[in-house]
């Protein structure tokens, strides 16, 4: 058994908030009888949003968490990396509005997003330099 003791942390967390994610949209359509699609409502279509696009990012962070940490990553970088996304991807989630792009949080989680996976995709690139 190869231990990941940190990657699986930030999945622990990242499957808690994803859950949450997945329940807002869920419980809309419960209350409204929206089976398929958003019906025209924004704040179904907002939920639906909040957990694609976690959907669309986490997943394959997480899979390059698995490689760093498998690898020998330090766990200074795997925490740095880890914590910086879970907030990151909270910004995210709460700055994001129906009505306005210009959320300063919406940004940041981006933002965020984009810059912590570039880190990661350079670090295991250096890992492969240095196999």
């Amino acid at each position: 058994m190869i231990p990941i003791p940190i990657t699986a942390l930030y999945l622990a967390v990242f499957a808690i908030f994803g859950s949450v994610l997945a329940f807002l949209p869920g419980k809309i359509r419960g209350s409204s009888g929206i089976s398929i699609g958003d019906g025209g409502r924004s704040d179904l279509l907002l939920a639906m949003r909040r957990q694609g696009n976690f959907l669309e990012y986490v997943p394959y962070f997480m899979t390059m968490m698995l490689a760093l940490e498998l690898n020998g990553a330090t766990s200074t970088w795997l925490h740095g990396l880890g914590g910086a996304m879970v907030v990151a991807r909270v910004c995210h989630a709460v700055g994001l509005k129906a009505d306005t792009i210009q959320s300063p949080l919406r940004g940041i989680g981006a933002g965020g997003t984009l810059l912590i996976t570039l880190i990661a995709t350079v670090l295991l690139a250096l890992q492969f330099l240095n196999a």
